[in-house]
C-alpha cells in the first residue's frame, strides 16, 4: 500500500509540475494571440457571461480534448506508441493553455457559484500541500539546480 501511495505521489507531482511550469507561459502565449481583434472581441464576450454559462464554457476544453485523448489511446493500443504519446502531449499543452486563459477570464463569474468556490478552495489547499512536498524533495531541488545551470550555460554560450 505504501508503494502505491508513493507511485500516486510521483504521478501527482508530475501533473502538478507540468501545470505549475506550463500554466503561466502557455497562458501568456494565448494572451499574445488575443491581440488579434476577433479574439479580443471573443474574450470581452466571455468576461460578460453569467456564472453558469461561464461554467459551461470552462468545461468545453475538456470535452473537446476527450476525443483526441481517446484517439491517442487507440494509436497506442494499435502499436503506434510514439504517435499516441505525442498526441497526448499536444492535447495536454493546448488544453492547459486554453484552460489557463479561460480560467483567468471566467474566474470572477465562476467564483460566484458556491460549490465551485468551495471546490476551488479545496483544490488550491490540496495543490499547495502537494507542491510544498514536491518542492522540498531532493529530486525537485536537483531539478532546480540543473535548470539554473542550463540557463547559465545557455546565456554564457550566447
Amino acid at each position: 500500500m505504501r508503494w502505491l501511495r508513493q507511485v500516486f505521489g510521483v504521478l501527482v507531482a508530475l501533473v502538478l509540475l507540468f501545470e505549475e511550469w506550463g500554466w503561466e507561459p502557455l497562458q501568456a502565449a494565448l494572451v499574445r494571440l488575443t491581440r488579434w481583434p476577433p479574439l479580443a472581441w471573443v474574450e470581452q464576450q466571455l468576461q460578460t457571461l453569467p456564472p453558469h454559462a461561464a461554467l459551461a464554457v470552462f468545461a468545453v476544453p475538456a470535452l473537446m480534448l476527450l476525443p483526441l485523448k481517446l484517439a491517442a489511446l487507440a494509436l497506442i493500443t494499435h502499436g503506434h506508441a510514439v504517435a499516441g504519446l505525442l498526441l497526448i502531449v499536444a492535447a495536454k499543452l493546448v488544453g492547459t493553455a486554453v484552460v489557463a486563459r479561460l480560467y483567468a477570464l471566467l474566474q470572477p463569474a465562476l467564483m460566484t457559484i458556491g460549490w465551485f468556490a468551495r471546490g476551488h478552495d479545496r483544490w488550491v489547499a490540496w495543490k499547495t500541500h502537494w507542491m510544498a512536498r514536491v518542492r522540498s524533495s531532493a529530486v525537485w531541488q536537483a531539478a532546480i539546480r540543473l535548470r539554473r545551470r542550463a540557463k547559465w550555460a545557455f546565456r554564457r554560450g550566447r
